[in-house]
């Protein structure tokens, strides 16, 4: 347990400079596509790709970018681990929560139409 968070406090040093400079790769491939406004549209695009692309390699081959692959594993190996139900086990949820939400739906109409009685009953106003 410790052994970990002096790791993490150690690989979070360098990881703002990484981030801040994946960032600017990426930005410049925006830059690049409004200062090539005279090349051909696929040429400014390219550069756009490109310039997200080095951002993503360049976050992705840092120590948070490796966090931020292993939080992706985990998660998958996590998904791995849930009880999905069955085909009629999820129809006879949907079933229920349908019946529910009709049977709260006209209680809740009985309810409005009978406190409306009540208050033109109340207040003499009304046929």
């Amino acid at each position: 347990m410790m052994n970990e968070q002096v790791q993490q406090q150690g690989a979070g040093r360098g990881n703002g400079l990484v981030l801040w400079a994946a960032i600017a790769l990426a930005l410049a491939g925006v830059v690049g596509y409004y200062v090539l406004s005279t090349q051909p549209g696929w040429v400014r695009w390219l550069v756009v790709v490109a310039g997200f692309g080095a951002g993503a390699l360049v976050y992705g081959l840092s120590p948070a970018g490796g966090d931020l692959k292993q939080f992706f594993i985990d998660a998958r190996n996590e998904l791995r681990k849930v009880f999905w139900p069955t085909r009629q086990e999820t129809w006879m949820t949907t079933l229920v929560v349908f019946v529910f939400a009709i049977v709260t739906g006209l209680f809740f109409w009985l309810l409005d139409m009978f406190l409306a009685w009540m208050v033109r009953l109340l207040t003499g106003q009304g046929g």
